[in-house]
């Protein structure tokens, strides 16, 4: 199995730390607002890569946390707790902030079929854990009180700037705008363990600790839930690619210095998904969810099945033609193996096609093959009907399309009318020798799930 490692920057062979035994640990949403399309791209290749390894054999034990607390506005712990910020804007509270959009959240999950991990943490839920490894990094002299406050001195972490390649440049007032300088800290970019009221006089989520009544910073909980529930050393770390600097390089620092010794040895980012002006965001443009994508009428697999054409570690251009194209090749694709005869299975070119599978797996989790895959085998006219759909049966245990999932549609009164009426439009054009808008009315009938059947009697169609 190999993997791109951010951490030596290249595609390395994946050795675990126990044998069989993958440890894995994803950074969960900050669940102050709905995810975007963006940040459920991460959320896809990362449950391509946990049914990736189990496919091939590997026993998977991943934990997600999901940030309700400690997030702040600024990467300079600047501006205020993300959470605090939504339940101003929606006169609600923290928890109930939280306690919403976790659930919009884990729907939107369901809808592109990602599964859930199987430890899920809140970050409110380990405050014991965070002051455990403050008060031992205070001990050891990695971090210091100031101004109320207890940072970490990046200054006594030697390889503080391996995963990200930056340097202390990158990081001065005046260098990066949403670096602020924070007058309690030692150097500018010392990074926040515990706040106090000393900086927030207004957050409404507080706990007790040896430095005051306050609340952890937004690094922190990652490593304390990861190592309470994975353990000292970690096998795999993933997150999107515009968290490794600063929250998974503060993280590695953390933590390694808590532990003393190296604590995750594969750091594997998953790329932007951008709009035809830059990176997708919350705050430009429309805000791109899987409920929008719905009431335009895509079904969320169509998403899915574009993000597993592209690299994950690539970034990805979203246009609503991109998504057009690919709803189009998704339900095609469906409907050609639904018409597949359940048939005598042979055993021995399923394996064939089996291991074909794990090798593009093995290969830096090569989702492209992956899918062209299933087309080869629909091609390949050596095998029996029921052998292509048992492949395929197996093969969607990790592509998660729910290719060999039937789905019955009824046909309304209002929608009936409308096919019919655009079958007689076309029979005219066809009539008038004007293929170009014939060919157009088919195309626009098959991209509403619509495929027309050219038959001597005459027209008709079916609903895919």
């Amino acid at each position: 199995m190999k993997l791109f490692n951010t951490l030596n920057k290249k595609v390395e062979e994946f050795v675990p730390n126990t044998p069989g035994v993958i440890k894995m640990y994803t950074c969960g949403p900050t669940v102050y607002h709905y995810a975007h399309i963006g940040n459920l791209r991460t959320y896809i290749s990362e449950d391509i890569m946990e049914k990736g390894f189990k496919f091939l054999g590997y026993n998977v034990e991943r934990v997600m946390n999901i940030t309700d607390v400690g997030h702040l506005v600024g990467d300079g712990d600047s501006g205020e707790d993300k959470m605090a910020v939504a339940a101003k804007r929606e006169n609600k509270s923290s928890k109930e902030i939280a306690a919403y959009y976790t659930d919009c959240f884990f729907n939107d999950c369901d809808k592109l079929n990602i599964r859930k991990p199987d430890v899920i943490s809140n970050a409110t839920d380990n405050i014991d854990m965070y002051i455990k490894m403050i008060e031992k990094l205070i001990s050891d002299d990695y971090a210091y009180l100031s101004d109320g406050n207890v940072y970490f001195d990046t200054s006594k972490f030697a390889d503080y700037y391996k995963l990200s390649g930056r340097n202390s440049d990158d990081l001065m007032v005046a260098v990066r705008e949403d670096i602020n300088e924070d007058t309690a800290k030692k150097n500018p970019f010392d990074f926040g363990l515990w706040f106090t009221n000393s900086k927030f006089n207004n957050q409404e989520l507080q706990w007790d600790s040896p430095w005051g009544r306050g609340y952890p910073g937004w690094h922190i909980e990652c490593s304390g839930i990861s190592i309470k529930y994975l353990g000292e050393h970690l096998d795999i770390h993933c997150g999107a690619e515009d968290a490794i600097f600063p929250h998974h390089t503060n993280e590695i620092a953390q933590s390694e210095a808590y532990l003393g010794h190296k604590w995750c040895n594969y750091w594997v980012h998953l790329g932007f998904l951008n709009d035809e002006t830059g990176k997708m965001s919350k705050s430009k443009g429309e805000f791109l969810t899987v409920s929008l994508l719905e009431k335009k009428g895509y079904n969320p697999l169509s998403y899915r099945y574009l993000c597993l054409n592209s690299y994950y570690h690539s970034q990805l251009t979203f246009t609503y033609d991109i998504l057009e194209g690919a709803e189009n090749a998704y339900l095609k694709l469906k409907n050609r193996i639904s018409k597949l005869q359940r048939d005598k299975v042979n055993e021995e070119q399923k394996n064939k096609y089996i291991d074909l599978f794990k090798e593009a797996i093995e290969d830096d989790l090569n989702t492209s093959n992956m899918v062209t895959l299933v087309y080869t085998v629909l091609k390949d006219d050596e095998l029996t009907d029921g052998t292509k759909y048992a492949i395929i049966e197996e093969f969607d245990k990790v592509l998660s399309l729910d290719l060999t999932v039937s789905e019955e549609k009824e046909v309304n009164k209002e929608l009936e009318e409308m096919i019919l009426s655009k079958i007689e439009e076309r029979k005219e054009a066809k009539k008038n020798k004007d293929f170009a808008t014939a060919d157009k009315i088919r195309d626009e009938l098959l991209s509403q799930g619509v495929k027309l059947i050219d038959t001597r009697e005459g027209t008709t169609y079916e609903l895919i």
